[in-house]
């Protein structure tokens, strides 16, 4: 098994997403014969309701995970919520799921957004390399292969 740190989550669900304010967080590759993955969110007691309705509900999801490093790639997991414990002020999640396979990679899926908005020329690499250091959160996510 690997270990890494968990930056940021955030779950999509189809346009909308929601982003998870992590105290900390950890993800485990089980490197097991299923290609499983554990995330562990520990956020705030807020959150409680909305991962509870997750966990009744049993349904897989798609989460959006920044590894390690809050400047790499975000990676995508279909996972669902296995564990749900409740402190004073704060919940821990455990999430179980697989990695997804995406068809694009960040770079490519922000080129595509830039030249939907009408970036070209000089303005488009300007704003192309801008977004690459900063790493915003992209709106429209190509899925699996």
């Amino acid at each position: 098994m690997k270990t890494f740190k968990l930056v940021s989550l955030e779950i999509l669900n189809g346009e909308d997403s929601t982003d998870i304010p992590l105290e900390s967080g950890l993800i485990i590759n089980k490197e097991d014969e299923h290609s499983n993955w554990l995330l562990e969110a520990y956020t705030g007691v807020a959150h409680h309701d909305y991962f509870k309705n997750l966990f009744d509900s049993g349904n897989e999801f798609i989460v959006q995970a920044v590894i390690t490093h809050k400047d790499n790639d975000p990676a995508f997991f279909q996972t669902r919520v296995c564990s749900l414990k409740k402190f004073e002020q704060h919940i821990s999640v455990l999430l179980q799921g697989r990695l997804r396979k995406t068809k694009n990679d960040y770079a490519e899926v922000l080129l595509g957004q830039l030249l939907d908005q009408g970036f070209k020329g000089d303005s488009l690499l300007d704003e192309f390399k801008d977004k690459m250091q900063r790493k915003p959160k992209l709106k429209t996510r190509k899925t699996e292969v």
